[in-house]
């Protein structure tokens, strides 16, 4: 596959590209590339309109530089890509029966001329195909497009030779404004409706428009400074790591075996289980996966699973657990253990001072109490609150509004059975405001659906009843991760230069541009969106795939979360290129990397950093101590960092602490009580408990739809 760090032609690559046919003849492209009518169609080409997918809108000569100034004249004519494109769906409609279809995409394979070996290089080849595919890009001096490209698919090499036919001789304005939907009539039809063959359209399109975008601008003098970000290259052979902060994170991917034992023996003789976020130091991280091996009473996992490892553990005889995370998961872990009859088995903190979470803070934060309050006074109201809040929140709002926890992975399940239960229900989001925002996008796309493809993603929901609740979605819109909030423009517009090639992932929690991206890619099955679970599936499953297909490749994935998660995602990596004889796949993870530097803050309240209403002391960054990157901040969670192995060495040798020396490491229960006089710790748990039930039966519990309904009827 490509390797979307390489750089397109130069000018002098570009010159032997052009060298190889410098003036096609009509007869060649006629015989080689006309799949139409004789007759070609010319028109005057329009004043080149804004480049608006990469024209910046400073007039600063130091803006950015993907503007086309003078590449092509308006006096030049050309035949319009869109009129090719109609043409070429006209053509693929009137073949009625697949096979048909299929025999004219390979009667325009065989009309492709092979591609030299010398240009079937990594940096040529098309990521995502399930065949290989390579593609060479050329600007003109006429200002116009040149592509050439081959496979080892006569399939895909058709289809190559269909996009070729469009975008050749083509301005580069005129083959960035093409959009993947735009292709979307173009499905040949294969027999058995194989998706990733379609997918090749797609894929193709994208690598034609980086090569365009990166020629555009060299040709102009002005290709971006921007720097690769950092990243580890996996292989059957090793792992290379590229840039300051990958070589932190490698360094401790194999750590030394006396940390591993250390940690293993005291875990086995005082009966310690361990439960970690994904999210953790890498140096914790690379122990405790060591340690997996040798005690089977550690999980490092996303903070729905946290709770219910730590329930398995004290059923297999644990009598302590030990959280790494921050102090809502703790909070959580000791509230269902208690649920469970597990009361006597301690539960242990990795700190003495509080591990805070953004997101939690702005939950408890009077803007979200008012927010709730409004909800309250519209019944009938659910409240669907994010799993990464405080016990103490959840038992607050669910005495205000009826609420239900969710996490980034069955949110919107969640809230379209609840719409299908209870269809005059309004829905109110809180904290994540980014990702209330995704969700209201993702609802509003489903507006764009037939019924049947909405049925596919809920049986019970068809286009009116979507367009019907989203007047009555709402979610609140002060709440932010830190970490998440770093995949800004800054780092979308290095990603669309530099990586729009590559498998992309991105969290539900981050910024709405980010989003976006990762959803165009993940049409084209090139990305995806969801939970750090649902993210570790998806590169797992791509590189099985590769694994399979037994060729040379080369797959990259843009990690779109917290950095903690490349050491879950290398040890899935290395597990399936060991037990692979393909000894030619290289999997690469990259970083998106902030240049936005990030520090200490003044304890100074007044000259802080906030987020929404919450105060933080301290963000990633290299300032702060977190090492990411000699260019800035990073993502990286300093709360999580908090959980150190040092910390966790040191509770678990004191345990049983019978002098209370780590008295305040103890995760305790809470004693408080709600406004009405109950037990924080029961009410909290109770929306836990209702997203389990919707998870076990895929329907809101009878209870909780009755306290939805009685709140109505008091009104």
């Amino acid at each position: 596959m490509a390797l979307a760090l390489s750089v397109a032609p130069t000018s002098s690559s570009s010159s032997s590209l052009l060298s190889r046919n410098p003036n096609p003849s009509p007869n060649f492209r006629t015989t080689h590339l006309n799949f139409g009518s004789q007759r070609r169609i010319y028109t005057i080409n329009p004043l080149l309109r804004s480049f608006k997918c990469l024209q910046s809108s400073s007039k600063d000569v130091n803006a950015s530089p993907f503007s086309i100034s003078a590449i092509a004249s308006s006096s030049q004519t050309t035949e319009l890509v869109p009129h090719k494109l109609q043409r070429l769906v006209k053509e693929f409609k009137s073949l009625t029966e697949p096979i048909d279809r299929l025999k004219w995409v390979l009667h325009y394979a065989s009309l492709v001329p092979p591609m030299p070996e010398s240009s079937k290089t990594e940096s040529n080849r098309v990521m995502g195909c399930t065949a290989r595919v390579w593609l060479e890009a050329a600007l003109g001096q006429d200002g116009k497009m040149r592509f050439w490209a081959d496979s080892d698919s006569d399939v895909s090499k058709g289809m190559c030779s269909c996009l070729i036919h469009v975008l050749d001789e083509a301005s580069p304005e005129e083959v960035m404004e093409l959009k993947t939907e735009d292709l979307a009539e173009l499905n040949v039809g294969l027999l058995g409706g194989e998706r990733s063959r379609v997918n090749t359209w797609y894929n193709v399109l994208v690598s034609m428009q980086k090569k365009t975008r990166r020629l555009v601008a060299e040709r102009e003098g002005k290709v971006p400074s921007f720097e690769p970000f950092p990243s580890l290259v996996l292989t059957a052979h090793g792992i290379e790591a590229k840039g300051s902060f990958a070589q932190a994170q490698a360094k401790y991917l194999f750590p030394e075996e006396s940390r591993v034992e250390e940690l293993v023996n005291v875990l086995k003789e005082k009966k310690i289980g361990v439960v970690a976020h994904f999210y953790m130091d890498p140096e914790v991280q690379g122990v405790l996966t060591a340690a997996q091996k040798h005690w089977p009473h550690i999980s490092i996992s996303d903070s729905l699973i946290m709770a219910d490892s730590a329930v398995t553990m004290a059923k297999a005889g644990c009598q302590f657990i030990t959280v790494l995370g921050v102090d809502f998961m703790s909070e959580n872990v000791r509230a269902i253990l208690d649920q469970a009859g597990f009361e006597k088995v301690g539960v242990y903190r990795m700190s003495d001072e509080t591990i805070g979470c953004s997101l939690a803070d702005a939950a408890s934060a009077p803007a979200y109490l008012n927010y709730l309050e409004a909800a309250s006074r519209s019944p009938p109201s659910l409240h669907v609150v994010y799993i990464n809040t405080s016990l103490e929140t959840k038992a607050f709002a669910h005495e205000l509004v009826p609420t239900i926890t969710c996490t980034s992975s069955n949110v919107v399940q969640t809230i379209l059975q609840a719409f299908a239960q209870m269809p005059e229900l309004t829905v109110w989001y809180g904290p994540d405001s980014y990702m209330g925002a995704n969700i209201v996008k993702l609802f509003q796309q489903m507006t764009l659906m037939t019924d049947e493809e909405i049925a596919n993603i809920h049986p019970k929901h068809s286009l009116d009843s979507i367009k019907s609740l989203l007047p009555r979605l709402h979610y609140f819109q002060e709440g932010t991760c830190i970490v998440h909030h770093l995949f800004g423009h800054e780092v979308v517009e290095r990603i669309k230069y530099m990586y729009c090639d590559a498998f992309l992932t991105a969290h539900l929690e981050v910024p709405g541009e980010m989003f976006s991206l990762a959803m165009e890619a993940k049409k084209r099955e090139m990305g995806v969106v969801g939970s750090t679970q649902n993210i570790l599936d998806f590169i797992k499953q791509k590189v099985q795939e590769a694994v399979d297909r037994n060729v040379d490749d080369h797959l990259q994935f843009v990690l779109g979360t917290e950095s903690g998660m490349v050491t879950s995602i290398v040890a899935v990596i290395r597990s399936l290129l060991g037990s692979s004889a393909n000894s030619k796949l290289k999997v690469e993870v990259v970083f998106p990397v902030s240049s936005d530097s990030m520090t200490k803050t003044s304890s100074d309240s007044s000259n802080s950093i906030k987020v929404g209403d919450v105060a933080l002391p301290v963000v990633p960054g290299v300032a702060g101590g977190e090492g990411c990157s000699i260019h800035g901040g990073c993502a990286s969670c300093p709360y999580m960092k908090m959980n150190s192995l040092s910390s966790l060495l040191k509770v678990c040798h004191k345990l049983p602490d019978l002098e209370n020396i780590y008295g305040g490491f103890i995760a305790e229960r809470f004693k408080r009580q709600t406004p009405q006089g109950k037990l924080i710790a029961d009410v909290g748990c109770e929306p836990i408990l209702h997203m389990r039930h919707f998870q076990a039966n895929k329907v809101l519990p009878e209870k909780l739809v009755r306290q939805v309904l009685s709140c109505e009827s008091k009104r």
